[in-house]
């Protein structure tokens, strides 16, 4: 009996995921805030350290 509660519990629950209603979700924009410094940026930073 614990050897097939075990089995059962390995299993992922889809349920939940296959009736999931995507129309139901708002369309939200994208703000990326952590940007990539620039070239320059990081050849100002190199001379400045030095």
């Amino acid at each position: 009996l614990i050897l097939a509660f075990a089995i059962m519990s390995d299993k992922p629950d889809i349920t939940e995921v296959t009736t999931f209603d995507k129309t139901k979700l708002k369309k939200t924009e994208t703000q990326e805030k952590n940007t990539l410094p620039t070239k320059e940026t990081i050849e100002q930073e190199k001379t400045t350290e030095s």
